[in-house]
């Protein structure tokens, strides 16, 4: 397809990023030496913030240059002097949304040649750019009868997992809940992690330290505590992406940190950082069960101890949490009542 648009604008809220919104940008693409994505949403739909939009876009649309702005950002701008207006809101009417962005364009030194929609707006978008900016706009429209991709944002929006084939890649991860289960030496941590995993019929993150320390013949050095913790934080990033809903964490950075903490008395400030890393769900394994020895664990009084830690930590950080007891069953019970009740 032959480059006749010098530059080309296309604007959305990309909330969420999905399969249209990834074929229209790479449709335009086509048709610009270089082609300027400009996302904003005011306010932040849910899930959809800024930083994750700019990481979206960033992941899926190559060759582009993205600008994802937000009303602070905005702010700092005009308070620098900058003549653009304050950032519309996403109920402001037409005229207002369209002097914003002629106004930030002439800000930033673009002359847009063409503007890519695939809505309604997009005729009267491209004559109000081209009056205000002084130059032709042309309008060319992407997939307007939505053949090509019948998604909407929209749509997308009121059932996140059921649509989730249809969000661009990586973007699921995002509104997958993570559910931390924390507890100390035999409190049927891993047991309860992987029946909770079966009865959600979604992925289970294992706890990588133990692994690690079975590798290692049960030998750590200190400097290894910070390189678990990240692994640990790496691979509930990569089984987002094939979860369900859920992931189930069998342990949490927090778990890090008192074994850190524990066996060579000190920890590095990034994993002090970790330990305090946001969950959807958390909960405390109680110590109700009886201990048991498999060769590696230390004994009961150990484990309440642990328990003790997570429990004033969790409250130190002012994590919401719930604790735990009785069998497996009863506590997939607990857990399971509790997503019910916290659901919308």
């Amino acid at each position: 397809m032959e480059q006749d648009v010098a530059l080309g604008l296309f604007v959305g809220k990309f909330s969420p990023l999905h399969r249209g919104h990834a074929w229209c940008i790479d449709q335009a693409k086509l048709r610009c030496q270089r082609l300027i994505v400009l996302s904003w949403s005011r306010p932040e739909l849910p899930g959809c913030e800024a930083p994750k939009r700019r990481r979206w876009l960033a992941a899926n649309c190559f060759g582009v240059e993205a600008h994802v702005l937000d009303a602070e950002e905005v702010v700092g701008l005009r308070g620098g002097g900058c003549a653009i207006p304050a950032l519309p809101t996403n109920a402001d009417p037409d005229h207002l949304q369209r002097a914003f962005v002629a106004d930030w364009c002439r800000y930033m030194g673009f002359s847009v040649d063409a503007v890519f929609t695939s809505e309604d707006y997009g005729e009267g978008f491209a004559e109000h750019l081209g009056r205000a900016l002084g130059r032709p706009v042309r309008h060319i429209p992407l997939d307007h009868a939505r053949r090509a991709m019948p998604v909407s944002a929209s749509a997308i929006r009121c059932d996140i997992h059921g649509q989730r084939a249809w969000l661009a890649g990586g973007v699921y991860a995002d509104f997958v809940e993570r559910i931390a289960l924390i507890g100390g030496e035999s409190t049927g941590k891993s047991s309860l992690a992987q029946a909770l995993a079966d009865t959600l019929e979604t992925q289970v993150v294992p706890e990588y330290g133990r692994e690690l320390w079975l590798d290692r013949g049960g030998v750590l050095q200190a400097a290894d505590m910070l390189d678990i913790a990240r692994r640990q934080i790496e691979e509930e990033r990569a089984a987002s992406r094939d979860a369900n809903r859920y992931l189930v964490c069998d342990t949490t950075p927090l778990v890090t940190l008192f074994y850190a903490l524990d066996l060579f008395g000190a920890a590095d400030p990034e994993l002090h950082g970790h330990a305090q890393r946001e969950y959807h769900h958390c909960f405390l394994c109680a110590d109700d069960f009886k201990f048991v020895q498999d060769g590696t664990r230390r004994d009961a009084a150990f484990r309440s101890r642990q328990n003790d830690w997570y429990r004033g930590q969790l409250r130190a950080y002012g994590v919401p949490f719930s604790e735990l007891f009785g069998s497996i069953p009863e506590r997939v019970g607990q857990v399971l009542s509790h997503l019910r009740c916290d659901r919308p």
